[in-house]
């Protein structure tokens, strides 16, 4: 996601690096590359000429401060501009007191629709809320017995009416069952077409006055880029939509869509689909996401992830346990393994502040890499993981055979660890002992 617009734009402002100061030309200069890289990156051209504007105004109007360089006074301005750009605040979900809240979800065929709602459903049930679906797609049955077996796979019953045509009324009949269940959310999953037509925003209108929505949320393919900004405005025109759902975010490298929707539409983004798995949907923050497009990590959504997958009462006894003993590689092997909980090891470093693209490039981060020192690690009696100084020769080689991997592996492995022991040796002396999960509870 944004991979080629990070990229150009990171190279785009190192050119800045050794001027004095800055002045209106190199301003000028930069921000005419910053507008081909958002062209580039199917930014719609007016959104980006717009936001050319609103840079380059605050640039040159700008107090240079003496902590920052001029590249980094630029890319200051710029982050603040995408941040208002990408919507400022971070939408929420709608929460209402009367139950159920209910949810309209729509957008075109093969947009990710149906899975989208499930993922929402996932999320809201991980909160503990119960979710009812309403299977509204009154024509691709396969849309039903999708939604069906989603639900099933999350533990969500769904309300359907096989053969059904009335979607208005299933939409109806399946809000009155949500009330009888005392469900906290009712999310309805609509019919689609290949394009809009009169016919579907008739249809959406009337499944709109039947269930009253909280929120409508349009669902967007992401890999539409500038037709996205299109497909917003017609829904949004006929719905009025309270937010967006980027989808299949991981496979667009440019992120045009993103950045040209909200700004096209004024409604903000609430999440990006990052995956098929039913846990690939990320909250979309507009700081976040704009630290990302500038190569500068995005430590809300690690914070975020670290919430979801890691066993924070388990973090906290491991960092119990170094304030008294010595780290082994069996507080390594812990440590790694609620790390891999939290998705590709590739992609977590992408959000960490100073960690872009170009610094992963001869690094070996990959699942067979995290995979393969597991290997090793397990191959150890448990006394060699406690005092792994008695690894001699003779051991490395048994290690080496049982974890298929070289010796060389091996070594290296362990040579890492050292370390990584010597630095918690210091810091446990210094009583400054870090917790990765510090602060997430």
């Amino acid at each position: 996601m944004f991979e080629a617009l990070a990229g150009r734009l990171e190279e785009t402002f190192s050119r800045l690096r050794g001027r004095g100061k800055l002045s209106p030309e190199n301003i000028r200069e930069t921000l005419r590359e910053v507008r081909r890289a958002l062209l580039e990156a199917d930014v719609n051209y007016k959104v980006a000429r717009d936001f050319i504007r609103q840079v380059e105004g605050r640039a040159l109007g700008v107090t240079v401060l003496r902590s920052l360089s001029p590249g980094q006074q630029l890319v200051k301005v710029v982050h603040e501009a995408l941040v208002e750009l990408l919507g400022g605040e971070t939408a929420q979900l709608a929460e209402s007191a009367e139950i159920p809240t209910r949810i309209l979800f729509v957008g075109l065929q093969g947009s990710g629709k149906t899975t989208t709602v499930a993922k929402v459903a996932a999320r809201l049930k991980k909160q503990g809320k119960v979710v009812l679906l309403g299977a509204v797609d009154v024509h691709r049955p396969a849309a039903v017995d999708q939604l069906q077996t989603l639900g099933s796979g999350i533990g969500a019953q769904v309300y359907a009416e096989p053969g059904e045509r009335d979607a208005a009324g299933v939409a109806r009949r399946g809000w009155e069952q949500a009330r009888k269940l005392g469900a906290d959310y009712y999310l309805v999953d609509t019919a689609g077409r290949l394009q809009i037509d009169e016919a579907m925003m008739a249809e959406l209108a009337q499944v709109r006055a039947a269930v009253d929505p909280h929120q409508i949320l349009l669902v967007v393919d992401g890999l539409t880029g500038q037709e996205a900004v299109a497909v917003s405005e017609a829904f949004h025109e006929r719905l009025t939509l309270a937010g967006v759902v980027l989808t299949k975010m991981e496979g667009d490298g440019r992120g045009g869509a993103a950045l040209s929707t909200r700004a096209a539409t004024g409604v903000p983004i609430l999440f990006v689909g990052t995956g098929e798995g039913i846990e690939a949907l990320e909250p979309f923050h507009p700081a976040g996401m704009a630290s990302r497009i500038l190569g500068m990590g995005d430590v809300l959504a690690l914070v975020e992830r670290a919430q979801e997958t890691v066993d924070l009462e388990e973090a906290a006894q491991l960092q119990t346990r170094l304030a008294k003993e010595e780290f082994t590689l069996e507080h390594f092997l812990r440590q790694m393994r609620e790390v891999r909980k939290m998705g590709p090891l590739e992609d977590l470093i992408k959000l960490i502040p100073g960690l872009g693209g170009k610094a992963l490039k001869n690094v070996a981060v990959g699942e067979k890499d995290i995979g393969r020192v597991e290997a090793i690690v397990l191959s150890m009696t448990l006394h060699e993981r406690r005092r792994p100084e008695i690894l001699n020769g003779s051991r490395r080689k048994r290690i080496a055979r049982g974890s298929g991997t070289s010796v060389q592996e091996v070594n290296r492995l362990l040579r890492d660890f050292d370390q990584m022991r010597r630095m918690f040796g210091r810091l446990r002396k210094g009583g400054k002992l870090p917790n990765a999960f510090q602060g997430l509870s």
